[in-house]
């Protein structure tokens, strides 16, 4: 990380406040989204891209270019055309989100990310936070990260090893041009996206993400689940606000503006956007579908449900299948969370299915949501039956347990909101320390650790590890939390302030549907949830067929990603 002297942060706070009053004359024209008609336009279905030949019947690596570019997207079909940046083959078929990129377990996949971006950024950003920092006049620092992904560090997207256009600058910590997926992990749902340190935020609210399906035939197909690009369909996802110029509106002022000209604790958008529309439709039959549910947004949590009574059956959540399938109402999901489910619209009393949310923002404490965030898209169902040979299995994919007797650590994380005078968040931390602090989290490669994470804080912190999968094992509320709070404030050690004295309230069960293996979940406020993490593969116990414990490392953050910029984010170095 680059750190900025005492004379640089003041003269970056003085230009970033001369920026703020030049534009704040055009955030004053929001535009007023309950007067957009909603469900006008259809759900696109992203493009796809095969990470895979195929010659004579038999699948072979692929190497291939995703640039980032910057270029006009039109979110719904009264708002003008809004300037973002996108991945995409070339800029003319670049798309927000970007291409969905469809692997085959086993079979290497080759990415050379290329930023394209301008100097100048869309968004405002802040350079009182740590951040990625260039000179600015080559380009917009960019990293790519595989959220989900088992790879090496150097293809990870580490938040140093960012780069501008061309390559012409490039952070501390990068090393390579091409990125290497191997694809032998676990079949699943990840989803790509930008991670250049303090600018992840800004970079994913441009547009920067897209989703990554692995995908592994022999033992996938037998499940019966419904299938094909009709009625596999892949749903990613988040909010955003405008202006009546269509740009995308982020606030240019800070809550603590003397502090930080710019950075928000939490961003909120008024529309829900699915697969770049603003809540778009979806004609469907009278028959079972596949649904790949993608939290993309910054901050926002969704609690799915649908009006019309219809459930989702889980069979899968974030990038691994469950055990057995599970029917449910409703499904939370945090930021960066992936829910996998199949609903059958035959069982639809209506031929109108709205997909709703009622999540609070911030989550859970926060506001209860409007028409136009409460409602996320419509399905129009066609009213005769359909000849359906997809099912729902018994049982799905079973992965080994965690064997818990082979512990090789315990660990306690720690999460802390700092305020300033005015009681307003300044920044977040694990286990009280900054990012570029020495790693303290160091496991062993192959190794089973238990970590238990407790939550300081008044927000639900959606948990991601990068590498490892973790199973959660129980989360548990804090009693007095006020009195072990202060203890942690003054030194910082779980164990001397006798976390397990306090940690002895009400258990709070873990949705079964959650209850399998997973890279992001939501830690709850004064609470303590303890969860099994892996650092080998899950689905063979087998330790990874890469050098996990090269440079730079992985890291571990809050997935709300204003928390992570500023500075909700750890290193985790693996040893042998």
């Amino acid at each position: 990380m680059i750190l900025l002297l005492m004379d640089t942060t003041l003269l970056l706070k003085l230009v970033t406040l001369i920026a703020l009053v030049r534009c704040s004359s055009a955030s004053d024209h929001l535009v007023n989204v309950s007067k957009l008609e909603m469900f006008v336009d259809e759900l696109p279905d992203m493009p796809r891209i095969r990470g895979y030949h195929v010659f004579y019947g038999v699948p072979k690596s692929k190497s291939f270019k995703m640039g980032m570019f910057k270029k006009k997207w039109k979110f719904h079909r009264d708002l003008p055309p809004t300037t973002v940046y996108a991945f995409g083959r070339s800029k003319q078929s670049a798309t927000v989100p970007g291409p969905t990129i469809e692997a085959l377990y086993g079979v290497d996949t080759h990415v050379r990310w290329q930023n394209h971006l301008p100097p100048k950024h869309i968004l405002p950003w802040d350079p009182t936070i740590p951040t990625a920092m260039s000179n600015r006049t080559r380009g917009i620092p960019t990293v790519v990260h595989l959220h989900g992904g088992l790879h090496a560090a150097e293809s990870d997207g580490n938040a140093n090893a960012w780069f501008t256009s061309k390559f012409n600058e490039r952070g501390p910590t990068w090393s390579r041009k091409t990125y290497h997926y191997p694809n032998d992990q676990q079949p699943g749902n990840l989803w790509y996206h930008d991670h250049a340190m303090g600018l992840t935020r800004v970079n994913l609210l441009a547009g920067l993400l897209g989703a990554y399906v692995i995908r592994h035939p022999h033992i996938e197909d037998p499940l019966g689940l419904p299938s094909g690009d009709q009625f596999d369909r892949t749903l990613i996802v988040f909010d955003r606000s405008f202006r009546t110029d269509g740009s995308i509106f982020m606030t240019s002022t800070g809550n603590n503006p003397s502090i930080h000209p710019q950075w928000q604790p939490e961003y909120f958008g008024d529309a829900i956007i699915v697969n770049g529309k603003a809540w778009p439709r979806l004609t469907v039959r009278r028959r079972k579908y596949r649904f790949r549910i993608i939290n993309a947004s910054n901050a926002r949590f969704f609690r799915f449900f649908f009006t019309n009574g219809l459930r989702f059956t889980h069979v899968a959540s974030d990038s691994a299948y469950i055990e057995k399938p599970v029917t449910s109402n409703e499904t939370l999901v945090g930021p960066s969370e992936i829910t996998d489910v199949v609903v059958d619209f035959s069982q639809s009393n209506s031929n109108v299915a709205i997909l709703a949310n009622d999540a609070k923002y911030p989550y859970p404490s926060g506001d209860p949501v409007n028409e136009a965030n409460g409602k996320v898209m419509k399905f129009i169902i066609l009213p005769h039956p359909q000849v359906d040979t997809s099912r729902i299995p018994k049982r799905l994919i079973e992965y080994p347990v965690p064997d818990l007797s082979t512990v090789t650590l315990t660990r306690y994380v720690a999460m802390y909101e700092y305020t300033s005078d005015i009681d307003e968040p300044t920044h977040l931390y694990l286990n009280g320390k900054p990012y570029e602090a020495p790693a303290t989290e160091t496991p062993k490669e192959g190794s089973t650790e238990v970590w238990y994470v407790i939550n300081l804080t008044e927000d639900n912190h959606p948990l991601h590890i990068h590498l490892g999968l973790f199973k959660v094992l129980d989360q548990t509320e804090l009693v007095k939390v006020d009195e072990f709070k202060e203890c942690m404030l003054k030194i910082n050690d779980a164990v001397k302030c006798q976390v397990d004295k306090y940690a002895r309230g009400k258990k709070v069960e873990v949705p079964t549907h959650e209850k399998g293996w997973k890279n992001v979940f939501k830690m709850i406020p004064s609470h303590v949830t303890k969860i099994a993490v892996r650092f080998s593969y899950i689905h063979t116990n087998a330790t990874y067929g890469f050098d996990a414990t090269t440079d730079p490392g992985y890291v571990y953050h809050c997935h709300v990603l204003d928390h992570e910029d500023n500075a909700m984010m750890r290193p985790l170095k693996i040893i042998k």
